[in-house]
């Protein structure tokens, strides 16, 4: 049986799970799938959490260095999951992939092979059938619930492996999948527009200065948070004011100035996230680093006729809008950092770190 070169996480726990192994069958596609040689995927969050097992409900503090390094003590592997249940060992894990396929299952044109490929990450219409009877919430993630993009091949099904022209580099595009459709999908929850104002939190991260280009793109005006440091990129990427992270929001900006808010941070902060925000405004979440439970006060959410929008499984069209805006050149990669698949350890521990701007790519 042919093999390649991956990377196995074992279990929940350290880096001590990560086994970077030349041994790994090769995929072979399924009857709607295709097979992608894999030239450049993405470090996440959620590569770290899974691991860690800091989406099980007995963790509550952020997602910090030590965590990421040593797992959460205490925490259970029934629910450790994205979805909620138990991930399946060992896993190939990366949500974020450019390639080129080389194989497609029965079921899937041969004309196909060949192509430059973007893989979107959440799953849904995984069968071949038609999108728009699908049901959204039955999603699997790429490299959480099936393997993903640390290996030199992986499947997918062939209506999430999205065709790019493009001039950018494999690693600027493997940069654009997990965070930039994130940050889409929250902008899309929200119907921003032209014209308002949003505020976006963790700006110097790859969700958040995803977020920073799309709201421009979109012809908002961004409030970005950052650390002082970091300041100066994400006013590149086109913040029109960027304010530390630990500052006082409400002396900073004042009471409901701005139209919507999308955050990945959550932690004390929260509470100041609704009071700047206008009343009829939007709250989108897609993570939350600082620490998951926070402080509401329901009189403010209703009172203030807020929505609420937690943002994990994209809205049908956001991915193909993605495609779209990267091949006219409207949106641009931030990379922070290269390696190779065999020093992922070295990759999660400067994520870990914090400080870059941008995404961190390894190449298999």
């Amino acid at each position: 049986m042919p093999t390649m070169k991956a990377v196995l996480m074992k279990g929940h726990g350290g880096f001590e799970q990560l086994e970077y192994r030349d041994d790994v069958p090769i995929p072979v596609p399924r009857t709607h799938e295709v097979l992608v040689r894999v030239l450049a995927a993405g470090v996440n969050n959620t590569d770290i959490n899974t691991r860690t097992a800091w989406y099980s409900r007995a963790v509550s503090e952020g997602t910090t260095a030590a965590g990421g390094a040593a797992g959460y003590a205490g925490a259970k592997g029934e629910d450790a999951g994205w979805t909620g249940s138990a991930p399946a060992f060992p896993r190939i894990q990366g949500a974020d992939a450019c390639g080129r396929i080389v194989a497609v299952g029965s079921e899937v044109s041969a004309s196909r092979i060949g192509e430059r490929v973007l893989i979107e990450p959440v799953f849904v219409w995984a069968d071949g059938g038609d999108r728009s009877h699908g049901d959204r919430f039955r999603a699997t993630y790429f490299g959480s619930e099936c393997d993903g993009a640390f290996a030199e091949y992986a499947r997918a099904p062939a209506a999430h492996a999205h065709a790019i022209e493009s001039s950018l580099t494999d690693t600027e595009l493997a940069s654009f999948p997990c965070a930039y459709s994130a940050a889409e999908n929250m902008l899309t929850r929200l119907k921003l527009g032209a014209g308002q104002t949003v505020l976006v939190t963790g700006a110097s991260g790859g969700v958040g200065s995803a977020a920073v280009q799309l709201a421009r793109r979109r012809g908002a005006t961004v409030v970005a948070l950052a650390s002082p440091a970091k300041a100066a990129a994400v006013a590149a990427l086109g913040a029109a004011q960027v304010l530390g992270r630990d500052v006082g929001l409400v002396a900073a900006l004042g009471r409901e100035s701005v139209d919507a808010v999308v955050d990945v941070v959550g932690g004390e902060q929260f509470p100041d996230l609704l009071e700047v925000l206008r009343r009829g405004g939007g709250y989108a979440v897609a993570g939350a680093i600082a620490g998951p439970t926070v402080a509401l006060d329901l009189r403010t959410l209703y009172l203030k006729d807020l929505s609420f929008f937690g943002c994990t499984v994209l809205e049908r069209e956001v991915f193909a809008h993605l495609v779209r805006y990267i091949e006219d050149g409207e949106i641009k990669p931030v990379i922070a950092g290269i390696y190779p698949l065999k020093d992922i350890v070295l990759a999660q521990q400067e994520f870990l770190a914090k400080r870059h701007t941008g995404k961190i790519i390894l190449l298999p």
